[in-house]
Formats: C-alpha cells, structure tokens, sequence
C-alpha cells in the first residue's frame, strides 16, 4: 500500500492506495503518529483504496476517537462501493463521518 500525506494547519489529507489489511495497518498507524500534534482535522482519501480489512477499520476507528477527544475529526473520502460496503456492513457509516 502506499501512503502520501499532505498537511495544511491543522488539517491533513492521507491518500491510501491499494489495500489496507493486517499487513499494511502499521503503514497507516505510522502515517497518523507522523502528523504533527496539531492536527486535529483528518481526511483520509480513499479514491484508490482498493479493500480494506478490519484491523484497518480498527486503525480508523481508534485515529477517529482520537481526533474527536482533541475536538477534530476523521473523514473518510470518496469510499468505492466495495469499501462502502465493508463500512456498511460493520455498521461504521453511523460513526464515522463519509463524504
């Protein structure tokens, strides 16, 4: 999987592309310590995300609780229907916020 962030204040965007799974969680858990401490706002981009498993969505979920006891946000963009469906299923679409 591969990786890029782009950070603006207090707000980052980190694109994912090619699957999130157990072995890529650390890549993702690497790119959310990586962001300076006053990032609160966080848009993960997963136009390329191809699947994703549920240690990622667990990697999601702790990042979103995270954000949310700093007074931020995780948002998670342009989902595929494949991912939406994961999303769905687990019941994360009443959580977390998609755009």
């Amino acid at each position: 999987m591969e990786i890029s962030t782009t950070i603006n204040g207090t707000s980052a965007t980190i694109s994912l592309n090619g699957n999130l799974t157990v072995a890529t969680t650390p890549q993702l858990e690497s790119a959310f310590a990586n962001l300076p401490e006053e990032v609160n706002d966080i848009t993960l981009d997963l136009t390329d995300l191809a699947y994703v498993a549920s240690a990622g969505l667990r990697v999601i979920v702790a990042q979103d609780k995270k954000a949310h006891l700093a007074g931020g946000s995780v948002r998670l963009a342009h989902p595929n229907d494949e991912v939406m469906e994961v999303l769905d299923v687990t019941g994360l679409v009443d959580i977390l916020e998609i755009e």
